[in-house]
This record gives C-alpha cells, sequence and structure tokens, in this order.
C-alpha cells in the first residue's frame, strides 16, 4: 500500500467519523448553514496550520495553479456542496447514496480523458466490487415515497453535485503534484468559502438560521465535526490524489459509504442486517483488488 492509498482510504475513514457527528449537527441546523459555519471553522484551523509546517514566507505559486486552486473550490466546495444538500434533502439518504456511485465513474472517465490515466483489469474489478458493495449498503431507502418529478429533480440535483466533485478534483490533480498540499488545500478552501458568501448574497440567505445566535450553536459538536470530517479528511483526501492516480484515490473514496454504515451501527445503535453485510464484504473486498493491484 502507498501512501496515496493509505491516505485515501483514511479519508474515507475520518469523513464517515464526521458523518455520524454532522446527523446529530443536522437535526437542529440548515445545510446550507452548517457547510458555511464548519467551512469557516475549518478555515480557521488551516491557516495556522500552514504557517506552522511552511513558515510566514509566500510560496512561488503560479498564478494559474492559484486560479485552479481557488476555482475548484468554488466549484466543488460552493456549488457542488450546494446542490447536494438539496438532491440530500429532496431524495434522503438512501437514495443519494445511490447517486453518489458515480463519482469514481466520473472521475475515472475525466483523469481517461484529461490525464491519460488507465486502470488494469484488476483494478477494474476493485472498482466493480466497491461499487456493488456501495450499492447494495446504500440503497434500501423504504420509508420515501416520491413522485416522479421529484425523483427526476432530485437526481438532477444529486448527478450534477457529484460531476462537480469530480471535475473539481481532476482540474487541480497535476497542481497538487507539483505544488505544495497544504497551500492548495488553503486555497482550495478559500475559494469554497468566498463562493459560499457570494452564494448567500446572491440568494439573499442569512448566514445563521432565523432565530438562532452564534452563542446558541452547539459549538464542541460543530468544532469536533469539522475537525474530524473536513479538516482532516479534506487533507488526507486531497493527499491521496496528489500521491497516487486520481482513478484510483476515487475508488478507495468510496468506502466511505461502507464506514458510514459500521460507524452508525456502533455509536447509532442503527441495523446491520445480512444485505449491508454483504455489501461490507464486497467493498472490502475490492478494495484488497485495489491495494493488490
Amino acid at each position: 500500500m502507498g501512501i496515496g492509498e493509505a491516505c485515501s482510504i483514511a479519508s474515507a475513514l475520518t469523513w464517515a467519523g464526521g458523518v455520524i457527528v454532522y446527523k446529530r449537527l443536522g437535526e437542529t441546523m440548515p445545510p446550507l448553514q452548517l457547510n458555511l459555519v464548519k467551512n469557516l471553522i475549518v478555515l480557521g484551523m488551516m491557516v495556522p496550520t500552514v504557517f506552522a509546517v511552511h513558515g510566514l514566507a509566500m510560496p512561488q505559486l503560479p498564478p494559474p495553479a492559484i486560479a485552479l486552486a481557488l476555482v475548484s473550490g468554488a466549484i466543488g466546495i460552493a456549488a457542488a456542496d450546494t446542490l447536494y444538500f438539496r438532491a440530500l434533502n429532496t431524495l434522503g439518504a438512501g437514495r443519494i447514496g445511490i447517486i453518489g456511485n458515480f463519482y469514481s465513474p466520473f472521475v475515472i472517465v475525466l483523469s481517461f480523458v484529461f490525464l491519460g490515466e488507465r486502470l488494469n483489469p484488476l483494478q477494474l474489478a476493485g472498482f466493480a466490487l466497491v461499487t456493488g458493495g456501495v450499492l447494495i449498503v446504500s440503497s434500501h431507502d423504504p420509508n420515501r415515497k416520491l413522485s416522479a418529478a421529484t425523483l427526476r429533480r432530485g437526481a438532477l440535483y444529486g448527478a450534477t453535485a457529484i460531476l462537480l466533485m469530480a471535475v473539481a478534483i481532476v482540474m487541480i490533480k497535476r497542481v497538487l503534484e507539483g505544488q505544495p498540499l497544504l497551500w492548495i488545500v488553503l486555497l482550495r478552501l478559500v475559494g469554497g468559502v468566498l463562493g459560499m458568501l457570494l452564494l448567500f448574497a446572491v440568494r439573499r440567505e442569512p448566514l445563521l438560521p432565523r432565530n438562532q445566535s452564534l452563542a446558541r450553536l452547539r459549538w464542541p459538536l460543530l468544532v469536533l465535526a469539522a475537525f474530524l470530517g473536513q479538516y482532516v479528511s479534506m487533507v488526507l483526501w486531497m493527499a491521496g490524489y496528489k500521491y497516487t492516480d486520481a482513478s484510483v484515490a476515487a475508488v478507495l473514496n468510496e468506502t466511505a459509504s461502507v464506514f458510514i454504515v459500521l460507524l452508525a451501527a456502533l455509536f447509532l445503535r442503527e441495523g446491520l442486517d445480512a444485505r449491508r453485510l454483504i455489501g461490507v464484504a464486497c467493498t472490502l473486498s475490492g478494495v484488497v483488488c485495489m491495494l493488490l493491484a
């Protein structure tokens, strides 16, 4: 296992841990405001981290690299997350989990076209197993009845969000390979926050939920979720793309769905039936194939 593969799997695990905390926060805070607040917290964590590691001297980053990182953040954090939350509210967690399976195929296709990457037969088998396993664990949502029009609208939101996430990471793959990781993470986060602030201004939405002050926010949970599910996870996620092929990292990132199921069963007492166990086994078999390739 190389450092890129290890970071991709660790990113999936830490993101899954953050999701467990976000589920608690989502009960009292709308998703758009939650997303903005957590990204502002992470920005406050990343700035001192970057200066602690690299010092106060600014790196000689080429202007195109800076621009790509900022645009990637605006696309992948502001635009994609907004559409993703809208799809989540429309479809529910089960169906959006299915649509999330488009992420690795989108990255694989984009990497094939723009980066010249290719998967070997064993990696293709691993991709099929991981995708199948994630589909199995996320496909059951019997309590949510939706009209055909609502399903189409939610599916469009979700698929567009996943596509934008894939575009945002593939577009900075070469930048990541040649530039300091933490600086690119920071610039991308700045682009995402600026994009979200612009989005709030255009839509004239309040930065905080109505009738809720900063003092009333659940700060311990917010900081824990931001640290685990965004700060640590984002650095590991982008490190995975820096040190291994984008196609491989994307497939390994899919294991987050399985980790969420396992952690939800452990900490939230959610059911873990035979269907989900089969999905977990299928996904883990696919990860083994990816690591052995």
